[in-house]
């Protein structure tokens, strides 16, 4: 029965995620124009960012989407296959669930933020202002 379940799932996931990752490039918002030193600052910001996902997961989609309205370079990793990455999220997050973000600090220790809502409340609040185009430093 768990196999049966399982393949449904994964027929389902076969399907619909081609249909996903279109509707999501149809769907893009314009990115955030930011003045060069601003997106400089934000660059660097984002490199200490890394984004677990899954590339037809929705919730993952959301955060994604926001990161582009935002214009974020934050590294994205694909933790759905079995292998390092997933392994690493589950290691250090706790749990082998996405979307999640890997903020870590300027000494180097890890926070991760789990929810797409959560992340995305996160990212408005670090790198944009109540107008919606500028960077909190």
């Amino acid at each position: 029965m768990k196999f049966l379940i399982r393949s449904f799932f994964k027929t389902l996931r076969v399907v619909l995620g081609p249909v996903i990752l279109i509707k999501e490039r149809l769907s893009r918002p314009a990115g955030l124009v930011r003045a060069q030193a601003a997106q400089t600052i934000v660059d660097k910001q984002c490199e200490r960012l890394a984004l677990y996902h899954y590339k037809t997961c929705p919730f993952c989609m959301k955060v994604r989407q926001e990161m582009h309205r935002l214009t974020l370079p934050i590294q994205r990793i694909d933790a759905q296959p079995q292998g390092s990455d997933r392994q690493a999220l589950q290691q250090g997050g706790g749990l082998a669930k996405v979307p999640c973000l890997k903020i870590t600090d300027a000494a180097g220790s890890s926070q991760w933020l789990y929810d797409s809502d959560k992340i995305v409340a996160y990212l408005r609040g670090r790198f944009a202002d109540s107008s919606g185009n500028s960077v909190k430093t």
